[in-house]
């Protein structure tokens, strides 16, 4: 079979790459082309995402593919979810983001919530309330006086914005939508009038758009400059959990699935929403997946606390890799008790370590001695957390989850699957680390016609990829 070549740009909410996919009709690779940070700066005491400098990286790597001289079938772009980008009556940006870990939103749901009840905003969306959600961002920044809001002529989501700037499109894509807390998951469209309670017009965004649709072709300025030709750009499952999600190498529907990384995101896929007194106690969340499915899930912060961790003993001189970060776990004995990953205090405090050491003073645990004891109270805290979450799961499922699927980056981490699967009881699959671009790209290639349904493109990456399964231990 002729190879076929799709490029996927897959940002993080702390790195970025532009990926080179190549379909041979039984398997597909990928290759990195080229990786990036995802800027995050201060300016002001409000946290922004350096929009420019991602188009420039995203640039970079669309040259780099040029430089191969293949005939690329489309480029697709997925990232994390809620921000979003203001766009002006010049069609330019109207300023760089606000980043979803800038604190300008704390209260802000609160505040909200005297205009619609809290209780009625998750009967309408079926959302996890966190106070980062787009409604609330969009509420804080019109209650602020947003210079950028009230001159906006289109809101386009992060995805959204980017494919904007390459090829002139605009969509509002269904999966990215879906995590903004103001999209009803049953007719999987806008909700104006809780946008309108937030004090924006609804008809900001524009119509919105499934994975799979055809958002249009570089521009030419951009084609000659990347040397791809007018490559077309297809809208995938916009957000990144979506197209990993989409990845999971699943043989049937009993199985959960954990996307660990920055955040860890674990749930089950429904074919309808779960919008029950229980999963609203719960706080869970439905956002769109592919074909319309329903990504039934908790956030969870995951290896942020690590990530921040490091970051702070670099600062001190005391850098450690991950290979060392194992070695050191297996000689640390488990931690007497754990803490919740969740907490308020994790979510941006400047000195991670010194906000965990806090908060183990504040409820009574014991103070990690060493770095060695903090990373091993960061893992069991996260294997438990783990393990409370499945349980939930288990209890709306409507069906039994035989199996848990790790996927993304922490798939790869041997010692947290293990713990994973002791501390939850069944077996952990752990593959692929690559889900995200993985899903990404065999959405763009269904939308070529090279695969059918969401099962067939699991099956290509079933014979795509090695997983590793973890049997719980006693």
């Amino acid at each position: 079979m002729t190879p076929h070549y799709f490029l996927a740009i897959d940002l993080g909410a702390t790195s970025g790459r532009v990926i080179l996919a190549t379909l041979d009709g039984e398997k597909l690779d990928l290759e990195v082309l080229h990786r990036f940070p995802t800027r995050l700066i201060e300016v002001g005491g409000n946290y922004y995402w350096n929009l420019y400098a991602l188009y420039e990286d995203i640039l970079q790597g669309l040259t780099e593919a040029g430089k191969r001289r293949l005939p690329i079938a489309s480029v697709g772009i997925d990232t994390w979810g809620v921000d979003f980008v203001a766009i002006g009556r010049d069609g330019m940006p109207l300023g760089l983001p606000r980043a979803y870990r800038d604190p300008y939103t704390n209260g802000a749901p609160e505040a909200y919530f005297q205009r619609i009840p809290r209780r009625e905003v998750y009967d309408r969306t079926g959302i996890q309330i966190m106070n980062f959600n787009s409604l609330f961002q969009l509420y804080a920044q019109h209650e602020a006086g947003s210079t950028a809001l009230a001159e906006a002529d289109t809101i386009l989501f992060m995805p959204d914005a980017l494919a904007y700037l390459l090829t002139g499109g605009k969509v509002c894509e269904y999966t990215i939508l879906s995590t903004s807390q103001f999209m009803n998951p049953r007719t999987k469209q806008i909700d104006g009038e809780l946008l309108a309670a937030a004090g924006v017009d609804a008809r900001l965004f524009p119509e919105v758009t499934m994975p799979g649709t055809r958002i249009g072709t570089l521009l030419p300025s951009l084609a000659r400059q990347t040397g791809l030709g007018e490559v077309p750009v297809v809208a995938v499952a916009g957000h990144d959990t979506g197209s990993a999600v989409a990845a999971v190498p699943a043989d049937g529907e009993r199985f959960a699935y954990l996307s660990s990384g920055t955040w860890s995101l674990m749930g089950i896929e429904l074919r309808e929403p779960e919008i029950t007194e229980d999963s609203y106690a719960m706080n869970f969340t439905n956002e769109g997946g592919v074909d319309g499915t329903t990504r039934f899930l908790k956030n969870i912060t995951g290896m942020w606390l690590l990530e921040q961790c490091r970051a702070a003993w670099k600062r001190e001189g005391r850098e450690y890799t991950y290979p060392e970060i194992m070695k050191l776990m297996r000689s640390t004995a488990p931690s007497a008790a754990v803490i919740d990953p969740d907490a308020a205090a994790f979510a941006a405090p400047t000195d991670m370590p010194e906000a965990i050491r806090c908060y183990c003073r504040e409820t009574g645990l014991a103070v990690p001695a060493g770095d060695a004891a903090m990373m091993r109270l960061i893992f069991d805290s996260l294997a438990a957390k783990y393990a409370e979450v499945l349980d939930k799961l288990r209890s709306v499922a409507p069906f039994p989850i035989e199996v848990l699927h790790v996927i993304g980056g922490g798939a790869q981490n041997d010692l947290l699957n293990q713990m994973t699967a002791d501390a939850c009881g069944i077996p952990v699959v752990a593959g692929p680390s690559e889900a995200t671009a993985l899903g990404n790209v065999m959405v763009q290639a269904r939308a070529a016609g090279l695969v059918g349904s969401l099962g067939e493109m699991r099956r290509y990456i079933r014979r795509s990829i090695e997983t590793k399964t973890f049997e719980p231990r006693k």
